[in-house]
């Protein structure tokens, strides 16, 4: 089973985001933030991303620091619909994908597809 870390500090949208890629048959911790203890070993972590850009640009580097090696997927308010999921806004950000919010549940399944593949196990 795949493992999935979300980093949303919006207790909704990391509820919602859970309940989805757990339907989906993975296995997710999702967190407000990153600091550094208890978080387990990801195959893929979807991080907010919140202006301003200093602070986005932290967060990358610290979620960057906590899983070396690991894909990351940026979710933001900031990016516009229809944005091009591993285009230039991801390149730029050193990601390997972008997702705008709000987003629906396909669009969030289709990018960490993308990117890990499908869950090794079969949603119930």
């Amino acid at each position: 089973m795949s493992n999935v870390v979300i980093i949303e500090d919006d207790a909704l949208m990391r509820a919602l985001l859970a309940e989805w890629l757990t339907a989906a048959g993975y296995r997710v911790h999702a967190v407000p933030r990153v600091d550094g203890a208890g978080l387990p070993p990801a195959d893929v972590v979807i991080v907010d991303l919140y202006m301003p850009r200093q602070l986005g640009v932290e967060r990358l580097r610290s979620t960057r620091g906590s899983f070396p090696g690991v894909p990351i997927i940026a979710i933001s308010g900031q990016f516009r619909a229809g944005v091009d999921c591993s285009g230039p806004a991801a390149r730029t950000l050193g990601v390997d994908r972008v997702i705008p919010k709000p987003c629906g549940r396909e669009a969030l399944l289709n990018t960490v597809r993308s990117v890990i593949g499908p869950s090794a196990i079969a949603p119930a």
